[in-house]
């Protein structure tokens, strides 16, 4: 008998070992998959991400700036610079980042994607925890390889990094339901509380975080799993580990909340745009416009300073009077959705369903990446394209003129698209030494709309950029903006195309000057053209028709398998938002976390269908 229990224990220890080694293994791998993926996105676009989001990332560094010129105390002070509504657009929690690091944006990217490599060890390591190790290793591989969060992981915005601590409490909830600790679930709201410094939109997760761990115990006792003699003890002790959930995640807000009621003199819980939110949320789906309510910021800016006579409202959402603003904003949102609740209920369902799909991300490039300095020098070739060379596009009705003089410059050339959303208009061939670095530059002005200009090689795209017309400005006001494009020549044919870029006004219009190309020298990194092929080929299939049908082949797996635990650890985030961010106006960058469960629930669709293929071909060998 003694003899049966040590081998019984000394089998176990092995198995515990082997399994921790495969765990270290594998999660070892998803890290440097997903820092060397991201790293080649982060060489691909470095030169590109400031583009994007511009406004918004020029207000974290002011914010930023404005904590590094008057030191912590400035952030307590009613008479500081930051005492100033405009700055509660956003949260501080990024912009405290900045400040801390007094670094470039380099090193914030790299902060960014070393953390976006650790969420997806983390959604591993959830998966391995509720389902199977397998399952993990697969759902930790695909958010490893996503480009649509490889691609956001770049970009300098807190979207990426703020989901972090959010995986990190789910992980923590999901191994403390097995050995529940009230330290545990403290920390679990902890972590929620710090990704709500970040971004504000998690703000309520901790209460379905907290009824999901009433429903967790409330199964463990049902199953037979509690601790023996507990009895009608179970439900305190839930009731214990939820309370602690949601006090963790009020300890990290409230110093924030009390900081904005001694600095602003209000009840600001976090930062203000709910109401501009929701209004614009209202307004993406009003299509008839019956309501009356912009869809952007300015347009709502404008409408306040003609509504309430004060010129001073455009221009500034929430300075002056900033808080009496929102709360006109959200008793007008609220009252339209009071007046139509059903159709209210179809957007929260239409806009629920749209967290679904993937985000169209730029793939990694099969090129390798520029990689001079973005300055010429000043013995370079320099090389003028006429637009004589321009060629049909075969889109009907596109119209193609060079304009002799324009706005100052000569030989402009002027494409009024069709009506199609990402249409071809125009292209004409190039003409350059291959695997070299080249500098585009030249001026070029959106009239209206949106459109894009690529340069390609073969089928392939070495760099791209979207142009596109200012809001309420009229086309002869237009302004030509400075247009530069670094890219890395091809040894295929190569030409400039211009696209529609799903442009919100009807045939689309920009104006082109001549274009300058500087050959900077012999481009580098060739070799990343290998690895860039098989990873640019796996990013090719995350598609929302790929993706979506496995994940709900992986969802009906769990119910049918009857793995409770699993499902509503791995439901809790995805439903929260589908419940929540519905109401507000959503793009995808503020849903991403959802994104690592669909990946989730997609990798135990994989690894049966895996687990079959081996059963299959077993059989097969035996039967031989």
């Amino acid at each position: 008998m003694r003899l049966e229990r040590s081998t019984h224990r000394k089998h176990f220890s092995i198995t515990k070992n082997v399994t921790l080694r495969v765990a270290l293994t594998a999660g070892a791998v998803i890290f440097l998959l997903a820092c060397g993926v991201r790293l080649l996105s982060w060489h691909d676009t470095r030169l590109e991400v400031g583009k994007v989001q511009t406004a918004v990332t020029a207000d974290y560094k002011r914010v930023a700036q404005l904590i590094r010129d008057g030191g912590l105390k400035s952030f307590f002070s009613s008479t500081s610079p930051l005492a100033d509504l405009n700055n509660l657009g956003h949260p501080p929690g990024y912009s405290i980042l900045w400040a801390w690091l007094r670094t470039s944006d380099t090193a914030i990217q790299f902060l960014q994607i070393i953390g976006d490599a650790i969420a997806a060890v983390l959604i591993f390591l959830i998966v391995a925890e509720v389902v199977s190790v397998g399952a993990g290793v697969v759902s930790g591989l695909l958010a490893a390889c996503s480009p649509q969060l490889t691609w956001n992981s770049v970009l300098l915005l807190p979207d990426s990094i703020s989901v972090l601590p959010i995986l990190f409490a789910v992980l923590l909830i999901a191994r403390a339901v097995k050995n529940p600790r009230a330290l545990t679930f403290l920390l679990a709201g902890m972590l929620v509380g710090i990704s709500c410094w970040l971004r504000a939109n998690a703000m309520l997760l901790p209460l379905f975080m907290a009824a999901a761990v009433l429903l967790l115990s409330r199964q463990r006792d049902t199953s037979g799993t509690g601790t023996s003699g507990s009895g009608g003890n179970s439900a305190a002790r839930g009731w214990r580990f939820a309370l602690a959930l949601v006090c963790g995640a009020l300890l990290i807000v409230l110093p924030l909340t009390i900081r904005n009621a001694v600095v602003f003199h209000r009840l600001i819980p976090l930062s203000l745009g709910a109401g501009q939110t929701l209004l614009e949320g209202i307004a993406d789906y009003d299509q008839e416009n019956k309501f009356g309510i912009p869809r952007t910021d300015l347009g709502i800016m404008k409408q306040e300073s003609e509504l309430y006579q004060r010129p001073d409202y455009y221009g500034l959402l929430f300075n002056p009077d900033g808080v009496e603003r929102e709360r006109a904003r959200l008793q007008r949102g609220f009252s339209v959705i009071g007046a139509h609740p059903f159709w209210f209920a179809t957007v929260m369902v239409r806009r629920a369903s749209s967290m679904l799909r993937l985000e169209r991300a730029r793939l990694i490039s099969t090129q390798p990446a520029f990689s001079h300095p973005l300055q010429p020098a000043s013995n370079v070739e320099l090389v003028l394209y006429p637009y004589t060379m321009l060629r049909d596009s075969n889109s009907p009705l596109a119209q193609v003129r060079v304009d002799q003089e324009e706005g100052g410059h000569s030989g402009v050339l002027t494409i009024v698209g069709n009506n199609s959303r990402y249409g071809e208009q125009a292209e004409w061939p190039l003409s350059l030494q291959p695997n070299s670095d080249y500098l585009m530059e030249s001026v070029v002005k959106a009239e209206r709309g949106r459109m894009r200009i690529s340069i390609m090689s073969g089928g392939a795209t070495l760099s791209s950029t979207v142009i596109d017309a200012l809001e309420d400005t009229k086309p002869e006001a237009q302004p030509y903006a400075y247009l530069q494009m670094a890219f890395v020549s091809g040894n295929a044919p190569m030409r400039i195309v211009v696209t529609n870029e799903a442009s919100d006004v009807p045939n689309p219009t920009i104006k082109i000057a001549p274009l300058s190309f500087s050959n900077l020298g012999s481009a580098r990194f060739l070799w990343t053209r290998y690895p860039r092929l098989v990873i640019h080929g796996i990013q090719k299939l995350f598609l929302t028709a790929v993706m979506l049908p496995l994940a709900i082949i992986g969802l009906l797996l769990l119910i049918w398998q009857q793995r409770g635990r699993a499902l509503v650890i791995l439901s809790i985030v995805p439903l929260y938002y589908f419940l929540v961010q519905s109401i507000m106006h959503t793009e995808y960058r503020y849903v991403l976390a959802v994104d690592y469960f669909l990946f989730a629930f997609a990798g135990v669709t994989l690894c049966v269908c895996a687990g079959l293929m081996k059963r299959f071909f077993l059989s097969l060998g035996k039967r031989a």
